[in-house]
């Protein structure tokens, strides 16, 4: 039974094996220095780092425009901890909020929200319907959030990448491809 699903997925393995070979996947280090540019909503900000011994911690703004760390250090590893702590606690709480908008097109609600570290993935569904989120996913433009917060929600109906699963989608957001498209092509920009 196992040979002959793959077998039957040949063409479509074989092409995504191609889509993936010719990908330019470079990971991006971005240095915690002043100028830096970090992605938050599809836009770009600048980072401006404050020295200030009278911090206990780095406390980290979005402010006109700009990325603010007030600190007392400029030891890169607790600046970029920091950093991606705000990164953790936006991503929660613009994910929930999308959750709550997308809400009326489902029977059935998450069980849980946890916004997480994830390597290889913008989200996960579990079997008991807690959504899981890449905290990288707040980077991304608005459109291309509600594209992840609502594939995610979808497996709530479907576990699976079926016709119908891919139907709900695109009943709920109709250019989801185009939107699937800037996360594939952009992904590899959103981290720190």
């Amino acid at each position: 039974d196992i040979i002959k699903k793959v077998r039957s997925k040949a063409n479509w393995i074989v092409q995504k094996l191609f889509e993936y070979k010719n990908m330019k996947y470079i990971k991006i280090h971005k240095e915690l220095v002043n100028g830096e540019s970090f992605m938050y909503l599809g836009r770009n900000y600048s980072l401006q780092i404050i020295i200030d011994q009278s911090k206990a911690k780095p406390e980290v703004k979005l402010h006109q425009g700009k990325f603010y760390i007030t600190t007392n250090t400029s030891n890169e590893t607790i600046l970029r901890m920091a950093l991606q702590e705000w990164y953790r606690e936006k991503a929660l709480e613009k994910i929930k909020k999308r959750i709550i908008y997308f809400q009326p097109y489902f029977k059935m609600e998450p069980s849980d929200i946890v916004v997480k570290e994830q390597q290889k993935r913008w989200g996960s569904c579990t079997s008991n319907n807690k959504l899981l989120f890449n905290w990288r996913c707040v980077m991304a433009p608005a459109p291309v959030l509600d594209y992840i917060v609502v594939h995610e929600m979808c497996h709530m109906v479907h576990m699976n990448h079926s016709k119908e699963y891919w139907n709900l989608v695109e009943s709920i957001i109709p250019d989801y491809k185009e939107r699937k498209e800037w996360l594939r092509n952009n992904g590899v920009r959103m981290d720190l």
